[in-house]
């Protein structure tokens, strides 16, 4: 058991790369759970693997594109993800869950400039999927990567997680304190906990995600850093949209806010996908937020809506130097049966020494 003075220089020395900041490789996982995804399987893996393909592409200005490595469970999974991008990204045999390598996958950091996984406790998204080996893949990918380890005790998920690279992580109430997640600590010692997890100066924390957002408000669906003092936000597509007020309160909230080095957050927006239904006839947390920043793409995901190409626009001065693609993620998401997720979801960076 470390103390407390154990754990303060552990954190002094951790510091969290932003998303842009280059890549060693892309971690993500190839649809390989019949039994999970049904019918939407080849349509799923048809997604990824135009995901992939984005990633490992090269991009503008002599941008090298991502080595991708995606891990694929049974002999068969193996063998159709071989097939479909085996060409273009490294296939590892594994076993998970599901593919939401983001929340179950380690979070990649730096201490003293070299690259390590830091581990949490997994309880399922707070008890409600509850997948074999998704409490062990983690621990796989950084031995296959090569990393050492770090292993907190704090229930934990990477969508709930987005950091500017510059000492200010941005979260939400709603996932981090929620009582399903870490009911013995308080929000203060919760706040304390992700400090010194993470070595981060300053929290900023949202109140709540998306209707129906089953992760409990994964800050990776409603804003995100694309730089230092500048993040990016919804506005609502549609009378309709079921997130009309929450856009707002987000917007609103972020431009009260101050960074880590004091400076009043920039915000930028971009239009929601609107309202969309999956076959229980509720509404699904689909984003555009969703989007991995590779090396070289953004990779945006779009579900058939006439916000795609609005969205895709909008993140182009953003993300200068990166090309910007749309692809889809419907069945990803679940929109045509139950489930949620997108490209973010599934991927976890790991950065370059």
């Amino acid at each position: 058991m470390k103390t407390n003075a154990q754990k303060l220089e552990i954190a002094s020395k951790i510091t969290l790369p932003a998303e842009w900041a280059p890549h060693k490789a892309m971690w993500t996982a190839w649809p390989s759970h019949p039994d999970l995804w049904m019918e939407d399987l080849p349509h799923a893996q048809t997604e990824v693997a135009a995901m992939v393909r984005a990633l490992a592409a090269d991009g503008l200005n002599g941008r090298k594109g991502d080595h991708v490595r995606v891990l694929a469970c049974g002999d068969e999974f193996v063998a159709s993800a071989k097939k479909a991008i085996g060409d273009v990204a490294e296939i590892i045999p594994a076993k998970f869950g599901d593919i939401w390598l983001r929340d179950t996958g380690p979070v990649w950091a730096k201490r003293e400039g070299r690259v390590v996984a830091l581990r949490f406790k997994t309880n399922g998204w707070g008890g409600k999927y509850d997948f074999p080996d998704d409490r062990t893949v983690g621990d796989f990918i950084a031995k296959t990567a090569g990393t050492p380890v770090i292993q907190n005790d704090i229930v934990l998920e990477g969508g709930s997680l987005e950091y500017d690279g510059d000492g200010t992580l941005l979260t939400t109430r709603q996932c981090l304190q929620n009582e399903n997640r870490n009911a013995d600590l308080s929000a203060d010692e919760i706040e304390e906990e992700v400090k010194r997890i993470f070595g981060v100066e300053k929290v900023l924390w949202l109140d709540e995600g998306l209707a129906n957002d089953h992760t409990d408000g994964h800050i990776d669906n409603i804003a995100r850093f694309c730089a230092p003092g500048h993040v990016i936000c919804q506005e609502a597509y549609g009378d309709d949209d079921p997130n009309v007020e929450t856009h707002e309160e987000i917007a609103r909230a972020l431009s009260n806010m101050t960074d880590a080095r004091g400076r009043k957050l920039k915000v930028s927006r971009i239009p929601s996908p609107g309202l969309l239904k999956n076959a229980s006839g509720l509404a699904v947390p689909a984003s555009h937020m969703n989007y991995i920043v590779g090396n070289a793409s953004v990779v945006v995901p779009t579900y058939g809506t006439k916000s795609a190409d609005l969205a895709v626009k909008a993140l182009g001065p953003l993300f200068s130097g990166r090309r910007i693609i749309g692809c889809s993620a419907r069945y990803i998401q679940g929109i045509d049966q139950e489930g949620g997720g997108a490209f973010h979801c599934i991927t976890q960076q790991e950065p370059a020494e």
